[in-house]
């Protein structure tokens, strides 16, 4: 079986795709996500990623918060809109710790599940993840996983397990959105 390293953003978003693959795939859970603010918020999701790991059989590397990381590469663009800027580069250092990573243990494959999120664009994820894939050597899978009825199935699955679902994308500038 192929090695396999998922990004996870979070359990809503990635419940489906952990139980679509961990059959067809070596799967490994990969949390990094230095935008997650504020910290009790960042815990919240990394526990139920945890949970819904442990519960799939699935291993998971946790990376570190690296909140100050990320708000210098997006200084200058904290006034841009939900959806602006700001998200391409946040996808960006999420996707290239993904690959450092797989590149560095060994993966043959890499993915996200950020193009589960509703507000989260696969024609802007993908594209950034192929050339981040080809810079690392290691392969893209490239997938829209809002299709094909797995946001349905993702709902049901944070039902039936009480999965604690976030409000807003992650982000103290979505943050400030949602509240």
């Amino acid at each position: 079986m192929e090695k396999f390293l998922l990004h996870t953003c979070c359990a809503p978003c990635g419940i489906a795709i952990i139980d679509e693959l961990k059959s067809k795939y070596d799967l490994t859970v990969f949390f990094y996500n230095p935008n997650i603010y504020p910290e009790e918020e960042y815990l919240k999701r990394k526990a139920e990623v945890i949970r819904v790991c442990e519960e799939f059989g699935v291993p998971m590397i946790d990376m570190d918060y690296e909140i100050d990381k990320w708000q210098e590469i997006v200084k200058g663009k904290e006034d841009e809109p939900e959806g602006g800027g700001r998200c391409p580069i946040c996808f960006g250092l999420r996707l290239e710790k993904t690959a450092a990573t797989a590149k560095d243990k060994g993966f043959e494959i890499f993915a996200t599940t950020l193009t589960m999120g509703r507000n989260k664009k696969a024609d802007i994820i993908n594209p950034l993840g192929l050339a981040i894939g080809k810079k690392y050597g290691v392969k893209f899978f490239e997938e829209d996983w809002k299709k094909d009825g797995r946001q349905e199935k993702s709902a049901e699955f944070v039902k039936n397990k009480n999965i604690y679902r976030q409000n807003y994308c992650g982000c103290a500038y979505s943050w400030t959105v949602a509240e």
